[in-house]
């Protein structure tokens, strides 16, 4: 009989957590999002969905470890909806940053007037905001997540409460379908941003000797970031779309009735019944861990910039200081 032992819940708890904390840390936070310009709007949106979204995981594996009792239907509410919209987020970020870099690449100067910065802060707040929040269910707009909703929610034991989706074609297209497809859109500016970069790396950076706020080793670690999550992201979500289909299989959409029937229940699953299903643990456990794994690339990438290496030494000598101990100034001003 197969029985999923993969690592204790007490470790994705201390992993969440250092997720959570790593991802909105001073350093690398603080040199990416202050100030936030138009090109840097869709980093910011993947730092907040991923921080909250492994904080999200963070509270479940705590409140729900070892148990499966109902605690707070409120949360499970939020909880849920939230991660529904992280589902099309971290790809939604992800094409904003591939689309802001090819039209730098492309030596398409970086927004000059301030009607430009506006707009193409909109349009990545449309792409990397917008087009999640249109996968949670809200009180006056139940499209579309309601519509593939079978009923309220399912609690696993240490994982917490997660959404439950009918899987139907109707989910299909609505929710499963649309991160493969932002993914792909990604995949094709990835593509002509590394395309245009090599052919105009000149071009490129005598307009970044002109810019403050972006240079060449931003622009390669955020092309790097949003690569890497493209290569995991679109298998995967392909994966979780099999996965999903393999454990109930594909049902036919018969009415509205039939699928919100019952629409107030809860399930509840012990860790010792989906751990026995190779489908079910694969599938929660990725889901967890990925995200996690979202906020360790961003700091991968990030973390060990040049500018957080700074704020993590001016953090180091401002504490020394404090507590008495006298520092010398180092070569870059920073005492």
């Amino acid at each position: 009989m197969y029985f999923y032992t993969g690592a204790p819940n007490w470790v994705f708890s201390a992993f969440s957590f250092l997720g959570f904390y790593r991802i909105f840390s001073p350093p690398p936070a603080v040199s990416l999002t202050i100030p936030i310009t138009a090109w840097n709007v869709g980093t910011c949106l993947y730092m907040i969905w991923t921080g909250l979204a492994c904080l999200v995981f963070f509270i479940n594996s705590i409140v729900w470890n070892g148990k499966i009792v109902n605690w707070s239907p409120t949360w499970c509410d939020i909880s849920t909806h939230f991660l529904n919209g992280y589902n099309l987020a971290v790809p939604g970020c992800c094409l904003c940053i591939n689309r802001r870099l090819y039209q730098i690449a492309s030596v398409c100067t970086v927004t000059k007037t301030r009607a430009d910065k506006r707009k193409a802060i909109w349009i990545d707040l449309a792409i990397g905001l917008g087009l999640p929040l249109l996968q949670i269910p809200l009180p006056l707009n139940d499209f579309p997540e309601y519509v593939v909703q079978g009923h309220r929610y399912n609690i696993f034991e240490d994982v917490g409460c997660l959404g439950e989706t009918f899987e139907t074609p109707v989910t299909v297209v609505l929710f499963h379908l649309p991160p493969i497809l932002v993914g792909c859109v990604s995949a094709v500016y990835c593509a002509l941003s590394i395309r245009s970069f090599y052919y105009s790396r000149a071009e490129v950076k005598e307009l970044f000797s002109g810019n403050n706020n972006l240079n060449l080793n931003r622009y390669v670690r955020l092309m790097c970031l949003a690569s890497t999550d493209l290569i995991l992201g679109v298998p995967l979500s392909s994966w979780v779309l099999s996965v999903s289909v393999k454990i109930v299989g594909l049902r036919p959409w018969i009415s509205w009735e039939n699928t919100h029937s019952h629409f107030s229940r809860v399930a509840y699953s012990p860790g010792i019944l989906w751990r026995s299903d190779p489908f079910s643990a694969a599938s929660l456990e990725t889901t967890r861990w990925l995200t996690v794994g979202c906020a360790f690339i961003f700091f991968a990438y990030f973390g060990f910039a040049d500018e957080a290496i700074k704020n993590y030494r001016w953090a180091f000598f401002t504490v020394a200081n404090r507590m008495g101990y006298s520092v010398a100034t180092t070569s870059d001003g920073v005492q």
